[in-house]
Parts: structure tokens; sequence; C-alpha cells
């Protein structure tokens, strides 16, 4: 049996490094998004820390020069949760934001890499989890919106 505190193993991920090679476009893309700009602090030509947070969330993101020895562009995946789909999509569009159509995988679980197995429109039973809309950064990280009115259990 265990001795460990339950507390001491509660892990919360605060911040993602995001590899971008224009920082200033970047920070101006995501302050499209509606993200919160947290901080910008420069020590030199070598090196800047941009953090910014999207609405409601406890997670952050950083970019800048001289945090990551990564590709831009070469994150892929990261989903931002959102409640309505359409709606949310709407408001990026209206923004300038490029994104793709909603769609749902075909199978009905979760979307698969690339495009193969997508469905267009929204999961046609609207099961939370099972709608996206995918767009990228500048740089060519790419982002998902995934639909979830209803967090499942322990979530």
């Amino acid at each position: 049996m265990s001795n460990i505190n339950v507390d001491s193993k509660n892990m919360k991920l605060e911040v993602l490094v995001i590899p971008v090679s224009d920082v200033d476009r970047s920070k101006h893309f995501y302050e499209t998004l509606g993200w919160r700009l947290d901080a910008d602090f420069v020590t030199g030509k070598d090196f800047r820390v941009v953090q910014l947070t999207p609405p409601g969330s406890e997670c952050s993101i950083i970019i800048g020069t001289g945090i990551t020895s990564a590709v831009p562009g070469s994150v892929q995946g990261l989903h931002l949760i959102v409640y309505d789909i359409e709606a949310t999509r709407a408001e990026l569009v209206s923004s300038g934001i490029d994104i793709g159509e909603v769609f749902h995988d075909v199978g009905g679980i979760f979307h698969r890499a690339g495009t193969e197995g997508r469905a267009t429109g929204p999961d046609p039973e609207r099961r939370d989890y099972g709608s996206f809309a995918s767009f990228s950064d500048p740089d060519g990280n790419g982002w998902l919106l995934q639909e979830v009115k209803t967090r499942a259990p322990g979530r």
C-alpha cells in the first residue's frame, strides 16, 4: 500500500511550447483568435518568451525565440474544446481565420491523422467529442476544435 498523498500525484498541464518562425506574426494570429496575452518578455535578440491563453482555458501556450529546438509547424493535433462548434467556427471565420468545415469521423470514435475517414458536417447524433474543425497557425502548427457540451464523468 502506498503512503503517497493523493494531492502529490496531481499534475496539471499548464503550458505547451509551440515552435514558430516569426514571433510577432504568430502573436498577432493567436490574439486574433481572442487569446489573452499574458506575457511578452525579451532579454536580447536571441531570447523572447510570449505566453497566450485561450478564453476559458487553464493551459497556455508559449511561443518565442530561443525556447525550443522543435521545427516551426511541427506540432499537430492540438485540441481546443468548444461548446458550439458551428458558432465558434463562424466567429473565427468572421475574424479572418482560415478554418476547415466541420467534420466527424465515419467510424464515430475519433478523427484519424490527415483527412482519411472524415465525413462532412457535425456528428449525425451530435454526440459529445464527435465533431471537429481544423485550422493551422501561420507556420502550420495544427489545431482542432472539438465540440463537447457535456463532459464525460471524471473530466
